[in-house]
């Protein structure tokens, strides 16, 4: 958890050193606070987190990531506070031997991250202050990961 802003560029270089010579494929994700939601303009979000709680369930989320996959190193940034839109708020970096581990393990862990984190968000829109939860599409991404690991199973 972190108030301050993240390079990608940064990030990804210590990736890849972490991960060492048997790296072959490094996946990131950044997520971004969108302007616009449905027909409202939103100027920011306000993210706020239970400390240690947070910390923890990202942390099992990445140990049941490395559980599914190959993975040869796994980083997740995610900020807090009060964001405007259009900044940075999350970022996933996964790096594997192979593509499809990568791919599909950054996939997951962002698919988590969304319905099982201990967040609290709140949209700070044009027409007022709304708190926002994971989307009924949110739950249906997570649960699509049930069953036994695959990277190449085909996702939405």
């Amino acid at each position: 958890m972190q108030k301050e802003d993240f390079s990608l560029s940064e990030e990804y270089e210590k990736c890849c050193v972490a991960a060492g010579p048997e790296c072959g494929a490094v996946a990131t994700f950044t997520g971004l606070v969108r302007q616009f939601e449905v027909s409202t303009s939103v100027s920011g979000l306000h993210l706020e987190h239970y400390p240690g709680m947070t910390e923890k369930s990202m942390e099992n989320i990445v140990a049941k990531a490395r559980n599914r996959w190959s993975l040869q190193h796994v980083r997740v940034v995610h900020r807090i506070g009060v964001l405007e839109a259009g900044s940075q708020i999350v970022l996933v970096i996964v790096a594997s031997s192979h593509r499809p581990d990568a791919f599909a393990a950054c996939e997951y862990i962002m698919d988590f991250l969304k319905t099982e984190a201990v967040f609290w968000k709140k949209e700070i829109r044009s027409d007022g202050e709304i708190w926002i939860k994971s989307t009924s599409h949110d739950y249906e991404r997570r649960d699509g990961w049930a069953g036994e690991p695959s990277a190449t199973v085909k996702r939405w």
